[in-house]
């Protein structure tokens, strides 16, 4: 009697929204039982005349195509990885060199200036000495 209608709506969209996610696992559960039901018939189902191991030899079959259809995708994502990885590696390795000679030319260039300071440092101070005397 004291409950808000807000929280009654709140309650009826929850129920709404489990009652939707319910669904989509129910089609999900029901998608891969279909798609994989071939692979549940025993031996004497799929060919009466077939010998153990030609059935056997079907449901390897089977189960390699399903493999593949599964792995397939993850490979040709793994080889595209690995390309992009060594596109990165490439591209890092050319930067780490420039780096290095971005480092050399800015210590040499310190060291340009360190000597030019010094030599001014020693000028100025002959100049300083004449006018001293």
């Amino acid at each position: 009697m004291n409950a808000m209608p807000s929280e009654k709506i709140e309650a009826n969209e929850i129920d709404d929204n489990l009652a939707a996610v319910t669904d989509v696992e129910a089609g999900i559960r029901d998608f891969v039982r279909n798609d994989i039901a071939y692979l549940r018939k025993t031996p004497s189902i799929l060919n009466s005349g077939d010998t153990p191991d030609a059935a056997a030899e079907a449901t390897v079959s089977n189960v390699n195509t399903l493999i593949q259809r599964v792995a397939g995708a993850s490979a040709n994502e793994i080889d595209a990885l690995i390309t992009e990885l060594e596109t990165l590696r490439g591209f890092m390795h050319a930067e780490g060199e420039r780096v290095q000679r971005e480092l050399a030319s800015f210590a040499q260039l310190s060291q340009t200036a360190m000597k030019s300071t010094r030599m001014i440092s020693d000028s100025i101070a002959q100049w300083k000495r004449p006018s001293e005397q």
